[in-house]
């Protein structure tokens, strides 16, 4: 009967419509591909650790066929291995082996952000460079993408990974986006998925990338400048025509972060030359996987730091840690555009928790190395549980000058699965927990006060970005089962916190609003468009609340208009004349 119903799931995979969303150290002074790596922190994290390069690390990447014949995958889901910049990575490949095996150019510029090296690159506009993936000397298995759910989803035998990556989705959960749940939960697996590329493209938040035990990526937009060298370097917001955005269909916060998209890639076409990729949460996933495979390699080789990727609970340390060190761009706030929803959706609904910082995470995780004031830090992280027995725990941060100040910590846990398909959830063993952040009088304990606090029903994350008090050097953070009905198992979770001053707000993408680098008439017009769209009561998800009210209004236009013809430094006339 088993085996009937497999033959039947493996007749159903290739009938369903899915989705795609479509070495060793280098010198700073170097010219270096894919330039947005390091607009996302990651060469600066090569470059504080040399020895970051992905050894040791196992990540499997997930890959669709490129081509379909009546419904059926023709096995085309292989990276280019011949081409310049991936000759040397250390590929292992897994299918069904009933036809031969072909190249599909997706996987391919996937693996060339991941693996990618080359010390002789070209490009006609761009010059000589040197080509760096994130991680060149990780284990790289790659699998096809039925064969991933027949043989590994199916029958929940886990991979050979620490990381899973996959740039493929579907708008609905189904049997198998559960099943990579599961997978998760009861294996302790990171798995990182691409949300989708927006409205323009109809995507709705597509699973497993909006599903609660995954990381779920959005992307940020290249600024719309002519110039190649410019749009590879600089980027601007994400944007709902282009980032699938929240709420899922159950109501939680996704996608979980955003990074950069637009990569320059090996080309399919000629084994030593390179193109971009545009803008797509297919190339943001791998940014953020392999970002993790850094930490994942940091980790392992360091007995302090094991706690973060062991497999009870290391998944859940890694998804705060990278949550938690974001960057928040300009718009960001929690839940929809009005402000009455703050400490129940713990995040935003178009960036998740902001923007890829790989420099913050990597100071995130190493924070433990540092084990002197671990009881008052002002960073830091821990894998723990709740139970019964055990209802809350606290941790201190104490502040020298708390004076313009802001605390951000992230709780994440895993939600049940049933082992078996069709995987079930069992929502009977799930908690619900709820983050708090207490300002402390040490010697008036009547004087301590809840200064924040997220608790959301259907989320399984927690999210505080929260000015300090000036008047307390005293913070707790506790975490709680968020009511009185405990889950019959115990819950354990992963906590990461911060503070540090508040990040700079008043960047020109809160007036730039088209990311050509200048304020100007087109700007007014979109804000314009916002006005009359009657947003509030649409509920559309929009940018353009310059003054942080909770609404898009005429004073957000004349905060604009102070700002026109405000210019970016890297804008020419020339970029914005149409080719």
């Amino acid at each position: 009967m088993r085996q009937k119903t497999k033959e039947s799931i493996i007749r159903f995979i290739t009938c369903i419509a899915m989705l795609v969303t479509t070495s060793g150290a280098f010198a700073a002074d170097e010219q270096l591909e894919p330039q947005g790596m390091d607009y996302a922190g990651i060469y600066p994290v090569r470059q504080i650790d040399p020895n970051l390069t992905g050894s040791d690390v196992n990540i499997a990447v997930i890959c669709r066929s490129f081509t379909y014949l009546d419904g059926e995958p023709q096995n085309d889901y292989r990276p280019a291995v011949n081409h310049r910049c991936l000759e040397a990575a250390k590929f292992n490949f897994y299918d069904s082996n009933e036809t031969a095996a072909g190249i599909s150019p997706h996987s391919t510029a996937i693996c060339s952000i991941l693996f990618g090296q080359d010390s002789y690159a070209a490009h006609a506009q761009l010059g000589d460079f040197e080509y760096h993936g994130i991680i060149p000397n990780a284990n790289a298995n790659i699998y096809e993408f039925r064969h991933f759910l027949t043989d590994y989803v199916f029958e929940l035998v886990p991979p050979q990974a620490d990381i899973i990556t996959l740039s493929i989705g579907s708008d609905a959960e189904d049997w198998w986006t559960r099943g990579i749940e599961a997978l998760a939960q009861h294996y302790g697996l990171i798995i990182v998925a691409g949300i989708g590329n927006g409205s323009n493209s109809f995507d709705p938040p597509l699973y497993p990338a909006a599903s609660a035990n995954v990381i779920g990526v959005g992307v940020i937009d290249s600024v719309d400048v002519n110039d190649l060298e410019t749009r590879l370097s600089e980027f601007s917001l994400a944007y709902p025509e282009h980032s699938s955005f929240g709420p899922t269909g159950d109501g939680r916060c996704k996608p979980d972060i955003v990074t950069i998209g637009n990569c320059l890639v090996a080309d399919v076409n000629d084994m030593n030359s390179y193109k971009p990729t545009n803008n797509g949460s297919s190339f943001s996933t791998p940014v953020v996987a392999g970002t993790i495979g850094l930490l994942v390699q940091k980790a392992k080789n360091e007995p302090n730091l094991a706690d973060a990727v062991s497999r009870d609970g290391g998944n859940c340390v890694i998804k705060a840690i990278v949550l938690n060190s974001a960057t928040k761009l300009p718009y960001w706030h929690k839940g929809r555009l009005t402000k009455d929803d703050d400490h129940t959706a713990p995040l935003d609904f178009i960036q998740g928790a902001g923007m890829l910082n790989a420099v913050g995470a990597y100071k995130h995780l190493i924070s433990k190395l540092n084990t002197d004031d671990s009881d008052t830090a002002i960073i830091g992280w821990d894998n723990n549980i709740l139970s019964e027995d055990n209802t809350q725990n606290s941790y201190q941060i104490k502040l020298a000058e708390p004076a313009d100040k802001f605390i951000t910590a992230t709780i994440a846990w895993n939600r049940h699965y049933k082992r078996e398909y069709p995987f079930k959830a069992e929502p009977e063993k799930d908690a619900n927990l709820r983050l708090e952040l207490w300002a402390i009088d040490t010697e008036s304990p009547n004087e301590n006060y809840l200064l924040d606090y997220s608790d959301s029903i259907v989320d399984n994350l927690e999210h505080i970005y929260c000015k300090t008090d000036p008047n307390y050097t005293d913070y707790e953070i506790i975490i709680r089962f968020s009511d009185s009905n405990l889950p019959v198992v115990e819950q354990r979770y992963g906590l990461a916190w911060n503070a540090e001053e508040k990040q700079v707000s008043n960047n020109i993408l809160l007036y730039d609003l088209n990311a050509d680098g200048i304020v100007n008439d087109t700007d007014i017009k979109v804000m314009f468009d916002y006005l009359l769209s009657d947003l509030q009561k649409s509920q559309k998800y929009v940018l353009g609340d310059i003054d942080d009210s909770g609404r898009v209004d005429v004073n957000d236009l004349e905060i604009l208009m102070d700002n026109i013809d405000a210019q970016t430094d890297w804008y020419t006339t020339e970029q914005n004349t149409p080719e």
